[in-house]
């Protein structure tokens, strides 16, 4: 009898382990990733039209962290590769994230608070290497795309190269319905403290790394850390910027204390991106650089990629995220704007990106030309990666 027990003990843990592995990852990255319940958003035949026309790129999703198949339509999330290509996005930033702190909020995260990603890791059945190495979970992450790109080569091409942007760029002007995917990671502590880690991460294929996420780490400081905004760069991350420059890298600013951004930009002669957020005088809040430090990046050249989520926009429909990017135009110049979604970003969105087309109304709504609206949309993306990437 007893062992009859303890066989009906066993079955049931064994029952209730698989019941996690297989249903709590998905649960969590539902909670995680909405988006809301709406009516189709309204696209007139004008809009439809001039949406298949564009060249679309966004430059930051957080997909590779949710362990998706990404060549197939899920129900979940807000960005897989038949979705990216129904919304007819060409370029793709896929960010790797591979610390959040548990508490996470926009003011103040300490980087030894218990991190949220090894138990999802654990979850999701990932390699045992990958559990408490941030390294490790950056590249297996890039593995992920990779072997998307093996399943599905007519659907995805990572670009690393300047030659590769051309290749995509080829592709679809003769037809096919191609996206060119971006890796980066999104936050330096992914080196773990290492430069050599930085020669691994290109080597898998990364060319743009934000400098920090959530929190300090050993490159400097974070908007969102503890060691506050008068803080920047430290030695460590002085050496990251300047080998990330010789590799020809693409700089993220996103996240960056103010004083790490200006540090970065005392130090180094190329352009740089503020991938995903907002402008401050349109959406005050504390995930917005100010004003002043935005007009610094574009005057240098840079990018600033305006997020679909509320935090940054303070209305994140079509039409909120429309006048965020009016406000940014009107800030910075036309030639300065993109889009930086933070799709699967644990945002809740109003869209997902096989609706992009209800962006396109909103900014036609808004007033813009057919040739502004064709640089936001991806033709100062493809601009900026064309200057710099690597030859091949």
């Amino acid at each position: 009898m007893m062992r009859l027990i303890l066989r009906l003990i066993g079955a049931l843990i064994v029952f209730g382990l698989l019941g996690f592995f297989s249903f709590a990852p998905g649960y969590v990255e539902r909670q995680q990733n909405p988006v809301t319940a709406h009516d189709p958003w309204p696209v007139s035949a004008a809009a439809k039209a001039l949406h298949a026309r564009l060249i679309i790129g966004d430059w930051h999703a957080d997909s590779l962290l949710w362990d998706r198949d990404l060549t197939q339509r899920s129900d979940r999330g807000q960005v897989d590769l038949p979705r990216l290509i129904e919304g007819n996005v060409a370029f793709q930033v896929f960010t790797t994230v591979t610390k959040s702190p548990a508490g996470l909020n926009y003011t103040q995260n300490s980087a030894d608070a218990r991190d949220n990603i090894t138990l999802l890791y654990i979850g999701q059945l990932r390699p045992f290497r990958s559990w408490l190495d941030l390294t490790e979970r950056a590249l297996e992450q890039a593995r992920q795309l990779h072997l998307a790109e093996e399943k599905a080569p007519e659907m995805l091409k990572i670009v690393k190269t300047r030659a590769d942007l051309d290749a995509v760029l080829a592709r679809r002007a003769a037809g096919e319905h191609v996206v060119g995917g971006i890796l980066g990671a999104e936050g330096g502590h992914a080196l773990n403290g290492y430069l050599d880690n930085l020669d691994r991460l290109y080597d898998a294929g990364f060319r743009l790394m934000g400098l920090t996420h959530f929190f300090d780490n050993e490159l400097g400081a974070s908007l969102h850390g503890q060691a506050g905004a008068s803080q920047g760069l430290t030695d460590f991350g002085r050496l990251v910027v300047r080998k990330m420059v010789e590799k020809k890298m693409i700089i993220d600013l996103a996240h960056a204390s103010p004083q790490m951004a200006r540090d970065v930009l005392d130090m180094v002669d190329v352009p740089v991106v503020v991938s995903h957020s907002g402008i401050y005088s349109q959406c005050a809040t504390k995930r917005n650089f100010s004003d002043a430090l935005m007009k610094e990046i574009a005057a240098r050249g840079g990018l600033i990629g305006i997020g679909f989520w509320e935090e940054v926009t303070c209305d994140d429909t079509p039409a909120g995220i429309a006048t965020s990017i009016a406000a940014a135009i009107r800030l910075v110049g036309e030639d300065h704007v993109a889009l930086g979604s933070d799709f699967d970003g644990a945002v809740r969105t109003r869209f997902d990106a096989s609706e992009l087309a209800a962006l396109t109304q909103a900014l036609m709504d808004r007033g813009l030309t057919e040739p502004t609206i064709a640089k936001v949309m991806g033709g100062n993306m493809v601009r900026f990666l064309g200057q710099a990437l690597p030859a091949e």
